[in-house]
């Protein structure tokens, strides 16, 4: 899943990205507001983190721009702006979510797996299809009844493909989700994500689709 985290302050964006790539999040770090606007109006993202007192532009005004240009991408919305008024002008303006500064970090993961939930419509953490099963809150993986250990990016892989599963998810949709925007990787860099996978799960758990991407079948071997 890949996140674009905008916040002008070094400490706490510094922390929220370490914190988010320990949950297997790719994150990609702004901290100017016209950066946001532009980065949001190519939907690069799953998800946006979003500080209102930004330099270049205030949040507000990037999030209000955004939905104005029909952008669909979740924001969750953090801020020291605690009031009323405040956080129902937020909401209204398009946010999904508004978190009040200071905020615990588990917090902030629950409620992006909340969001995450509800953009794939599933009712908890754990998916499961056919043999495989994935916990979103505790990272655990498991294939016929046994626990399998991924690394973070194998992770989001899986995580991404079985949210998805029995749909062809693109190429370039994997690529920007597990790499960001920011990354140059090798044009073989997302096959041999995949290869690894399937070692440690099943040759016939991965499909491929041919000039266009990757699958799991809603019945994976």
């Amino acid at each position: 899943m890949h996140i674009i985290l905008v916040e002008d302050d070094p400490q706490l964006g510094a922390a929220i990205q370490r914190a988010l790539e320990r949950l297997a999040y790719t994150v990609s770090w702004l901290r100017d507001g016209r950066e946001a606007l532009l980065a949001l109006r190519d939907e690069t993202a799953d998800l946006v983190l979003l500080d209102l007192g930004l330099p270049g532009k205030d949040g507000l005004d990037v999030l209000i721009e955004a939905r104005r240009a029909h952008v669909k991408t979740p924001v969750i919305v953090m801020t020291a702006r605690d009031g009323l008024e405040a956080r129902v002008h937020g909401l209204d303006a398009g946010a999904d979510d508004y978190l009040i500064k200071p905020f615990h970090l588990d917090e902030l993961g629950a409620r992006i797996r909340s969001l995450t939930r509800r953009a794939h419509g599933l009712a908890a953490n754990r998916i499961e299809v056919g043999a495989l099963s994935i916990d979103l809150g505790t990272s655990e993986v498991a294939f016929r009844g046994e626990r399998i250990e991924l690394t973070r990016r194998e992770f989001s892989l899986l995580q991404i493909l079985m949210e998805r599963a029995g749909r062809l998810v693109r190429r370039e949709s994997l690529e920007n989700s597990l790499y960001g925007i920011d990354n140059m990787v090798g044009s073989s860099a997302l096959e041999v994500l995949v290869h690894t996978l399937r070692r440690k799960l099943s040759f016939d758990t991965i499909q491929t689709v041919r000039g266009f991407g990757y699958m799991i079948p809603r019945e994976p071997k």
